[in-house]
């Protein structure tokens, strides 16, 4: 027997069809613009590098406004409870987790984009609109926030992975619907095992 899960709004068990749409469009952005930045840090100074520069700029910017996007759309749509049979801590761990994405998600291109001023390199997201220096050039702060900008980059693939490894325990090891939210397409996951 299959069940598949009501995504509607109005029943309150799912995310809206926007938030779904957020949350993956930022997932993907990131993965890519983290990927990018990994390769092109240990490229020679070449035409290619600046490009390759030019692009995780306007990525960083891009996934920026897509987060105060989504921010804006949490807080006026509820987000769907967490099974209720869920362990007090693990109800914890979920909520710490999202917070600290939710920082991460904003400080890391606002990191990137101050380094960039402070380094004397204006951003110009798609190569159009000239976005205004944060700071004044200064070589000095410019490198430790590069190193800042680093941290809190590989901190939040840390977190992701972490976000990752416990959507997948929920769906596989608890047979829970907290994945399936998420990804609507999946069946819903029954602990009796009457549901595959």
């Amino acid at each position: 027997m299959n069940i598949r899960r009501n995504n509607s709004s109005a029943s309150g068990s799912g995310y809206t069809h926007v938030a779904i749409g957020l949350h993956w469009l930022i997932a993907f952005a990131i993965v890519g613009s983290f990927s990018l930045g990994l390769y092109m840090h240990e490229l020679p100074l070449s035409p290619q590098k600046l490009k390759l520069y030019s692009w995780h700029k306007w990525a960083g910017v891009t996934i920026f406004v897509f987060v105060l996007l989504r921010l804006g759309w949490r807080l006026l749509h509820r987000p769907p409870e967490l099974p209720t049979d869920m362990p007090a801590w693990q109800r914890v761990a979920a909520e710490a987790t999202h917070v600290l994405l939710y920082v991460l998600m904003i400080a890391v291109p606002l990191s990137g984009w101050l380094m960039s001023s402070a380094k004397g390199f204006q951003t110009v997201w798609f190569g159009v609109l000239p976005l205004p220096d944060l700071l004044s050039k200064n070589k000095e702060l410019g490198d430790t926030l590069q190193q800042l900008h680093m941290l809190l980059n590989f901190s939040m693939a840390a977190l992701v992975i972490a976000h990752l490894g416990a959507a997948l325990k929920h769906h596989i090891l608890d047979r829970d619907e907290v994945l399936t939210r998420m990804i609507p397409f999946l069946e819903k996951r029954q602990t009796n095992g009457d549901v595959k």
